[in-house]
C-alpha cells in the first residue's frame, strides 16, 4: 500500500468527520458532567444550561488541540520509516502536548469570564492527565482502526491477485489441454485419409475435399477455448462425413438439434473428442459397424444437454469413460463451468453407449 504523504497523513486525521466526533464526544462528556452538577446545584435549570454552554466549550478547546496535535504527529512520521519506540515516543508526546495546550486555554478562556479565577496545581494535573488518558485512548483506537482496514484492503488486494492467477491458470490449463486435443484428433483423421487414398484413390480424393472443407471449419478456432454449438456440430459432420466415406455402409449418423440452441457456449472439441470415441471404441470394432446419434435438448433447469449415442460393442472393451480424451473433456468442463457441468456415460438399449454432456444456463446466455 502507497504511503500517505504528510499532508494527506494530516488530513486523515484533522477532517470534518472527525471533528464531528469530538464534538459530540465534548457534548456528551459535558452533559454528563452537568447532570452531576444539577444536582448538587441550586441555581435551577437557566445555571445549569448555562453550565453546559461552558464547559463543553472548554472540553472542546481540549479536545481539538489534542485532535490537532495528533494530526501534526501522523504528518511527521508520514513517509518516514522511523522505528517503534520513536514513532511511540512522538505519538505520546503529541497526546501529552495536546493535553498540556488544551488546559492552558481551557484556563486563558475561563479567566477572560472571571480574572479572579487562580490557577490550582491540582486542577492542571488532573486536567492533562484525563485528557491525556482520554486522548491516548482515542489515538490507539484510531490506530487500531487504520491497522483493520489496511489489512482488509491488503486481503482484498490478495484476493484479486489469486484470482487473476486462477483465471491465468485456467487459461493455461484449457490451452495444455487443447494442445493434447487437437494433434489427437487430428492426426487420425489424416492417417484414415491416407489409408483410403491408397486403396481407392477415387474416393480419397472425394475424401480429401472433405478433409479441406473440415480443416477449413476447425482450424480458425482450435486455439480458442470456447466455441459454439453449431461450430461444434458443423465439424463433427464434416467429420463423420470423412469416416463415411471410408467405413461405406458400416456407418451411418444423424444430427438433430434445435435452432435456438445453436449459439450456445462450449469448450471447444467436446463434440468430435466424443464422437471420436464412440467410432473407436463403438463402432470400428464391430464388423458391421453401427450408427451414430448426436441430439441437442434443454434441460428442466433450462441448461442444455448433448448426446453423442451409439450402438455399438458398449462398455464390453471399451475404456469406461476413463481414456485420455475423455478425462480431458471433463478437466475443460470443470475449468469453464465448475461443478454445473457434467460428462456422463450410460449404457444405451440394446447396446452401445450414450455420452452425454450437461451445460448449466450460463452456456446458452
Amino acid at each position: 500500500m502507497e504511503e500517505p504523504s504528510p499532508l494527506q497523513a494530516f488530513r486523515r486525521v484533522c477532517n470534518l468527520r472527525m471533528l464531528a466526533g469530538v464534538y459530540y464526544f465534548c457534548l456528551l462528556y459535558a452533559i454528563s458532567r452537568t447532570l452531576t452538577w444539577y444536582g448538587e446545584s441550586d441555581g435551577g435549570l437557566p445555571a445549569a444550561l448555562f453550565d453546559l454552554v461552558r464547559f463543553s466549550r472548554q472540553c472542546l478547546l481540549t479536545g481539538l488541540t489534542l485532535l490537532l496535535t495528533v494530526a501534526l504527529a501522523e504528518a511527521l512520521l508520514a513517509g518516514r520509516r522511523w522505528k517503534l519506540p520513536a514513532a511511540l515516543a512522538v505519538q505520546a508526546g503529541a497526546v501529552a502536548l495536546g493535553a498540556a495546550l488544551g488546559t492552558f486555554l481551557r484556563y486563558q478562556v475561563a479567566t477572560m469570564d472571571n480574572p479572579g479565577v487562580r490557577l490550582k496545581a491540582y486542577w492542571v494535573v488532573s486536567t492533562i492527565a484525563l485528557w491525556a488518558l482520554l486522548g491516548g485512548m482515542a489515538y490507539a483506537l484510531l490506530l487500531v482502526s487504520r491497522a483493520q482496514r489496511a489489512g482488509r484492503e491488503e486481503l482484498t488486494r490478495l484476493f484479486r491477485e489469486r484470482e487473476a492467477l486462477k483465471t491465468q491458470q485456467t487459461e493455461a490449463q484449457l490451452s495444455a489441454l487443447n494442445a493434447q486435443i487437437e494433434p489427437h484428433f487430428l492426426f487420425n483423421t489424416l492417417a484414415n485419409v491416407k489409408r483410403l487414398y491408397e486403396t481407392q484413390p477415387g474416393r480419397g480424393r472425394d475424401m480429401l475435399v472433405a478433409l479441406i472443407a473440415y480443416l477449413r471449419a476447425a482450424l480458425p478456432g482450435m486455439r480458442r477455448h470456447e466455441s459454439s454449438l453449431a461450430d461444434e456440430l458443423e465439424l463433427v459432420r464434416h467429420y463423420l462425413a470423412i469416416l463415411q466415406m471410408r467405413m461405406g455402409e458400416r456407418l451411418s449418423f444423424d444430427i438433430a438439434a434445435p435452432p435456438e440452441l445453436l449459439d450456445a457456449r462450449l469448450p471447444t472439441l467436446v463434440l468430435p473428442t466424443l464422437v471420436e470415441n464412440a467410432i473407436k471404441h463403438g463402432l470400428s470394432p464391430l464388423p458391421e459397424g453401427g450408427r451414430i446419434e448426436i441430439r441437442a435438448g434443454h434441460t428442466a433447469d433450462g441448461g442444455l444437454t448433448v448426446e453423442v449415442a451409439d450402438n455399438g460393442q458398449g462398455f464390453g472393451t471399451a475404456s469406461g469413460g476413463a481414456g485420455v480424451g475423455l478425462a480431458n473433456t471433463r478437466a475443460r468442463l470443470a475449468a469453464r463451468f465448475g461443478d454445473a457441468a457434467a460428462l456422463e456415460l450410460e449404457a444405451a438399449q440394446p447396446r452401445g453407449v450414450v455420452a452425454r454432456v450437461r451445460l448449466p444456463a450460463e452456456a446458452l446466455a
